[in-house]
């Protein structure tokens, strides 16, 4: 495959399952190397990038507070004066008044919070998010799609979402990139909404677009 992500620009990854999506991320974030072929990452990002996973992956006997810091703590940052951050940004989420919560006690959307705010807490520029709201039910992921909208444009964040709904890829991505099942890109479709919050999904506009990536998706699985 080949393509280039401007400054600014939110990007969807959609494809079938096995295709590539998150081996595509993992060497974005440099979990993994290309075998062969270029890789290159703006200079000004290098270090500037956090990966959110699917499940939220939080150390089970720390709060809230211990889980959010704990990027911190492996980088050897100073931790003393970030508690307050901390702080901020959990209330911030909406978790202000589960800081000393254990991952137990949080429902799966809670959990997925703490989890996005573990990845903001070192200030990135871009997030790389791998079908973070799959496991929630529709009405929380509905809520959490719009958390996400919202920190990027209070943070000015830039994102790279992997995800299996084609709706969830249409509301969040400035651009969508359907991969076929060899890991080429079969699509690259920009998204030119002005304004997006949950009534876009029952304009005719976005189900036209949801609709022709549906059947395109659907050729691709069958082939």
């Amino acid at each position: 495959m080949s393509f280039a992500v401007p400054p600014r620009q939110c990007v969807s990854l959609l494809g079938p399952s096995g295709c590539g999506k998150t081996t595509l991320l993992r060497l974005l974030m440099g979990i993994e190397r290309p075998t062969e072929g270029r890789l290159s990452i703006d200079p000004q990002l290098a270090g500037h990038l956090s990966y959110v996973f699917q499940e939220p992956r939080l150390v089970p006997w720390r709060t809230s507070l211990e889980n959010v810091r704990l990027p911190l703590e492996l980088a050897g940052a100073a931790v003393n004066g970030t508690k307050n951050e901390i702080e901020v940004l959990l209330t911030s989420l909406g978790l202000g008044e589960r800081m000393s919560n254990f991952p137990r006690e949080l429902s799966g959307g809670m959990q997925m919070r703490v989890s996005l705010a573990r990845a903001l807490i070192t200030k990135p520029k871009v997030l790389l998010l791998d079908e973070p709201f799959a496991a929630l039910d529709e009405r929380t992921r509905f809520r959490l799609q719009d958390l996400l909208l919202d920190l990027r444009a209070r943070l000015d964040l830039q994102y790279v979402f992997v995800t299996h709904s084609i709706s969830e890829a249409v509301y969040l991505g400035d651009r969508v990139l359907l991969m076929d099942r060899t890991g080429q890109i079969d699509t690259d479709q920009t998204i030119d909404f002005a304004a997006r919050d949950q009534s876009l999904k029952l304009t005719p506009a976005f189900n036209e677009r949801v609709s022709a990536f549906a059947r395109r998706f659907t050729e691709l699985e069958a082939s």
